[in-house]
C-alpha cells in the first residue's frame, strides 16, 4: 500500500459559522464602544466645564444681547464646519491643517499650527487655575481644616492633581480610551447646571437687583464673544453653602477630566509639525510631560488669566472659526460671487477680523479685575446664610441693604 498523508480535520460547519459569529458580534461591539466613546468625547469638548462660563459672557454682553451671541456664534461655528468640509473636498484633504497647507501652503499651515496650539494649551493653564481654586474652597469647608493650612492651597492642590490625574490620563495615546471619563464629566456638568438651577430658585428673590441686568447691549459685547467658554459661575456662591461646596467638587472635577482632551489637541499639534505625525512610545511621553509641566508651571506663577483669556480668544479663536475657513473656501471656490456660501463667507471673514482687532485692543485697554476668591459682599454677615431657612425675609433684606449701603457709599 502506498503511503497517504493524513487530511486536514475540517471543523463542522456550524463551528465556522458560530466561530464568524462571534468574530463579527466582537468587531460590531467594538465598533460600537468607539463610536460612543467619541459621541461622549465630543460632547465633552463641546459643552465641558465652559458652559459654566456663559453667565460671565452675558454679563460682559448684555443679557439680550448675549443670548442672540450665543445663537450667532454657534450658527458661524456649525457653519465654519462646513465650509471646512467643502474646503477639503475641493482640495482633496481631511485634516484642518493638510486643508490650510493646500490653499495657502507652509506658511499658511505654520500660522494654523500655532493658533491650534496655544488656544488649547491656554485652556489647559485656566483649567489648573480653576482646579486650584475651586477645590481649595472645597477642602477649607472640611471640618477641623485650617484655612490657611498649606496643604490645601490652591498651589498644592494644582501639582497634586496634575501628578495623580491629568498626567496619567493625558498619557494615553488613543482619545477613544477617554470616552468613559468624558461621559462622568458629562455627567457631572449636569448635575452642576442643576445645582444651579436649585440656588436660583431659593436665592434668586434675596439677591439685590443688578441696575443694567436687563440692558439690551453693553460695550464690551465684542470681548464676550471671544470669552464665550470662561469664566466661574461658583464665584457668586458663599463659601458656607453647602450644596455650592458639592457644586464646586463637581466642578473641579469635571475640569480635571476634561484637561487631557486640550492635551491631546497640543501633543498633535506638535507631532504633526515637528514629527511627522508619529510619536514613538519614549517621544510621546517626553512631549506629553514637556507640555504639562510648563502649563502646571505658568499656572503656578499666575492666578489671574483673565486678560490672558481674552487674547487667546481674540486672537486665536476669531481666526480659528471665523477667518481661516472662510479665507479657505473663497480661495478654492469657484462658485460664482453670488453663491449663497460665498457670501456668507465674505460676512463671516470681515467680522472675524473685527473681533479679533476690537477684541485685542478692548482687552489690552480694558483689562478685568482680578476678583476670583474674594467673597461676595452678601456673604460677610456672620449671621447671615443663604443655606439657612429659619431666617427671615425681612432680616435677609435688611442685612443685604444696609451692607450694600455700607460697602459702596
Amino acid at each position: 500500500m502506498g503511503y497517504q498523508g493524513e487530511r486536514p480535520a475540517v471543523p463542522p460547519q456550524s463551528n465556522l459559522d458560530d466561530r464568524e459569529t462571534l468574530v463579527s458580534e466582537h468587531k460590531h461591539k467594538g465598533k460600537t464602544c468607539r463610536q460612543s466613546a467619541a459621541v461622549f468625547n465630543v460632547v465633552n469638548s463641546i459643552i465641558g466645564s465652559g458652559i459654566i462660563g456663559l453667565p460671565y459672557s452675558m454679563k460682559q454682553a448684555g443679557f439680550p444681547l448675549g443670548i442672540l451671541l450665543l445663537f450667532w456664534v454657534s450658527y458661524v461655528t456649525d457653519f465654519s464646519l462646513v465650509l471646512l468640509v467643502k474646503g477639503g473636498t475641493l482640495s482633496g484633504t481631511d485634516t484642518y491643517q493638510s486643508l490650510v497647507n493646500k490653499t495657502f501652503g507652509f506658511p499658511g499651515y505654520l500660522v494654523l499650527s500655532v493658533l491650534q496650539f496655544l488656544y488649547p494649551f491656554i485652556a489647559m493653564i485656566s483649567y489648573n487655575i480653576i482646579t486650584g481654586d475651586t477645590l481649595s474652597k472645597v477642602f477649607q469647608r472640611i471640618p477641623g481644616v485650617d484655612p490657611e493650612n498649606v496643604f490645601i492651597g490652591r498651589h498644592l492642590i494644582i501639582v497634586l492633581s496634575t501628578v495623580a490625574f491629568t498626567l496619567p490620563l493625558s498619557l494615553y495615546r488613543d482619545v477613544a480610551k477617554l470616552g468613559k471619563i468624558s461621559l462622568i464629566s458629562t455627567v457631572l456638568t449636569t448635575l452642576i447646571l442643576g445645582i444651579v438651577m436649585a440656588r436660583v430658585v431659593s436665592l434668586g428673590p434675596y439677591v439685590p437687583k443688578t441696575e443694567d441686568a436687563w440692558v439690551f447691549a453693553k460695550p464690551n459685547a465684542i470681548q464676550a464673544v471671544g470669552v464665550m467658554s470662561f469664566g466661574d459661575l461658583f464665584e457668586n456662591y458663599c463659601r458656607n453653602d453647602d450644596l455650592v461646596t458639592f457644586g464646586r467638587f463637581c466642578y473641579g472635577v469635571t475640569v480635571i477630566l476634561t484637561y487631557p482632551m486640550e492635551c491631546f489637541v497640543t501633543r498633535e499639534v506638535i507631532a504633526n509639525v515637528f514629527f511627522g505625525g508619529t510619536l514613538s512610545s519614549v517621544v510621546h511621553i517626553v512631549v506629553t510631560v514637556v507640555i504639562i509641566t510648563v502649563a502646571t508651571l505658568v499656572s503656578l506663577l499666575i492666578d489671574c488669566l483673565g486678560i490672558v483669556l481674552e487674547l487667546n480668544g481674540a486672537l486665536c479663536a476669531a481666526p480659528l472659526i471665523f477667518i481661516i475657513p472662510s479665507a479657505c473656501y473663497l480661495k478654492l471656490s469657484e462658485e460664482p460671487r453670488t453663491h449663497s456660501d460665498k457670501i456668507m463667507s465674505c460676512v463671516m471673514l470681515p467680522i472675524g477680523a473685527v473681533v479679533m482687532v476690537v477684541g485685542f485692543v478692548m482687552a489690552v485697554r480694558n483689562p478685568q479685575d482680578c476678583t476670583h476668591g474674594q467673597e461676595m459682599f452678601y456673604c460677610f454677615p456672620d449671621n447671615f446664610s443663604f443655606t439657612n431657612i429659619s431666617v427671615t425675609h425681612f432680616q435677609l433684606t435688611t442685612q443685604l441693604s444696609v451692607l450694600n449701603v455700607t460697602i459702596f457709599q
